[in-house]
């Protein structure tokens, strides 16, 4: 017998974790939750080369251009990796989505990003509001200062250094890291201890792995609060591992109907990958798609064209317009003078201001922050190091080793040793994580597969890209570094860029014609033409917002639910 709830939430990134936790405070236990990822535990996430090498997504039904490394193997790992003309794409999938391989980062935009193509329903004075709410849910600070003993940041303080000489503003972002509830008293690093909601977390350990899984939950990430209150406290049903296939408007007498307007409710479809991909489908008066910027527009898109299921014919022509990938741009400067540390402390900082937040230029506003890695990404590094660049340490590794063999004390073995990793090239690397405000004028349709295509119109978006090779270019002098050099899909002949954050898709907008979901306060977020069918996500972001933008999205998607339940949000949930 087909079960049926007065909602179904599609997705749990942050619009999905915000839409479960408030619909399920108003209808408790009457919330279904899909999730196509896996739930993933205290020290569960991937570490070992072996279990890395398949901790990517990969579905076969999905019929997506994939390497052949990843092809091969049907998977529900945590990276999802798309491939699309002049831009790649990265998702995540999991129990949290994409919090939990994000860089925590909790920065609301200028007032300056929010133009013509937001509707005045929802600026930032609207969402202030939301703002404030989301932040105190997430627990976003900066981090404990000051920088002494082992909360030392190094690479911190060189940015800040940087740019000090080019005259330019940095500031401490506020970060969703757990360092204890009392932000005046952080806890020591290490200790253990439950969050305001009850989920035990662990005061940030520095390792800098936040963009692959904490695996000691110091990361405020979506399971641990949002999510954690919609389980836990109001008797959410999450499914993880269960991958949506299409929305179906029902009749009065609750058959399919794909005739019908949605006003007496929908059918989901979905399919249990844990269970040899069993389809299964439940029923609901209102349903909220928050599968992401991509995965919501392609689930919309799938359902509208009738040569796939068109099951939501009314949807209009504006599905799919409007994407943006943030301005996002990584680069890295080698052999600085001065160490980085790139290893150490949460992955992003602080930001340095160009023209964003200041003295706001449209065509090149962007911000610069600083970035870490895990340490196991230096041993692969030092692995993939040329050997040439390796030939001095390795020639006083064997000076030692001779010493070692004509009877010299054992010990003359671990100072060969320290020579051979003396060079380590991550020690004296900058990582630059550059955002800003592309042109957001991306368009995603349907392939000849039935699934997603995106076409990204690079060059019209040219002159924010020079100005950050311009900006990368300055830093490699200003820290006296060796090289510059972009991530590697931006080098000829691919030039591609790669976003970890996908926006648009499914705009907000006054009226169907200019975007997908509705921008009136009583049903803000919802499908135009169809009643009780929204999205709350990034794909309802009409345009860049040059700021890393979770805090926009977790807005939004607030506003959203406040339209759904007529309960106005508070941090307590």
């Amino acid at each position: 017998m087909t079960k049926s709830y007065e909602a179904i939430v599609v997705g749990t990134g942050f619009g999905g974790a915000i839409s479960a936790c408030r619909l399920s405070k108003k209808w408790p236990g009457s919330v279904l939750v899909l999730e196509r990822g896996k739930r993933y535990e205290l020290g569960s996430f991937p570490r070992t080369p072996h279990a890395m090498a398949r901790n990517f997504w990969n579905q076969g039904f999905e019929k997506r251009s994939r390497p052949k490394v990843v092809a091969n193997i049907e998977q529900s790992g945590l990276f999802d990796i798309r491939n699309y003309h002049k831009i790649d794409v990265v998702l995540g999938a999991g129990l949290g989505g994409g919090s939990l391989i994000y860089a925590n980062v909790f920065l609301e935009p200028p007032d300056a990003v929010f133009g013509a193509r937001w509707p005045q329903s929802c600026r930032r004075a609207q969402l202030q509001q939301y703002y404030d709410v989301c932040k105190e849910v997430l627990g976003a600070r900066p981090v404990p200062q000051p920088f002494e003993g082992r909360r030392q940041i190094v690479r911190t303080q060189l940015f800040q250094k940087i740019a000090a000489q080019i005259g330019r503003d940095s500031q401490l972002v506020d970060v969703n890291v757990f360092f204890g509830n009392d932000f005046a008293n952080p806890l020591p690093i290490g200790v253990q201890a439950k969050n305001r909601y009850g989920a035990l977390q662990t005061s940030c350990t520095y390792c800098g792995e936040c963009d692959v899984g904490c695996n000691y939950q110091s990361k405020n990430t979506l399971d641990l609060n949002y999510l954690f209150q919609a389980e836990n406290q109001y008797g959410a049903e999450i499914l993880t591992e269960h991958f949506v296939d299409s929305i179906v408007p029902l009749e009065q007498n609750g058959a399919d109907d794909r005739s019908a307007s949605g006003e007496h409710g929908y059918r989901v479809y979905y399919r249990d990958l844990k269970h040899g991909q069993e389809k299964l489908s439940a029923v609901a008066k209102r349903v909220v798609v928050s599968a992401g910027s991509l995965g919501s527009t392609e689930l919309l898109l799938r359902c509208l064209d009738q040569n796939v299921h068109g099951t939501l014919p009314r949807i209009g022509p504006a599905l799919g317009k409007h994407f943006s990938g943030n301005g996002d741009f990584l680069a890295f400067v080698v052999g600085t003078k001065a160490p980085a540390e790139p290893n150490y402390g949460p992955v992003i900082t602080q930001r340095i201001d160009f023209n964003l937040f200041k003295d706001f230029v449209p065509d090149h506003a962007f911000i610069l922050e600083d970035a870490s890695y895990a340490t196991f990404g230096s041993w692969f590094a030092e692995a993939a190091k040329p050997g040439f660049l390796r030939l001095a340490s390795f020639w006083r590794f064997l000076r030692h080793l001779g010493a070692r063999l004509r009877g010299d004390t054992l010990g003359t073995i671990g100072f060969a040793f320290a020579d051979l990793l003396g060079d380590d090239l991550s020690y004296k690397t900058c990582v630059l994580l550059f955002m800003g405000v592309d042109k957001s004028n991306g368009t995603m349709t349907l392939g000849n597969s039935g699934w997603l295509d995106l076409d990204w119109p690079q060059n019209d978006s040219a002159a924010l890209y020079d100005a950050i090779l311009a900006a990368g270019k300055e830093f490699k002098r200003q820290t006296g570094g060796d090289t510059f050099v972009a991530l590697p899909n931006w080098w000829l002949p691919f030039r591609k860029n790669v976003s970890v954050h996908a926006l648009g898709g499914c705009v907000l907008s006054d009226n169907p014609q200019d975007g997908v979901t509705s921008a009136a306060p009583a049903t803000f977020g919802q499908v135009h033409g169809y009643p009780n069918l929204y999205v709350a996500d990034g794909a309802i972001v009409p345009n860049a917002v040059g700021a890393n933008p979770t805090a926009t999205i977790s807005a939004l998607s607030e506003m959203v639910a406040h339209g759904i339940t007529g309960i106005a949000p508070t941090a307590a949930l």
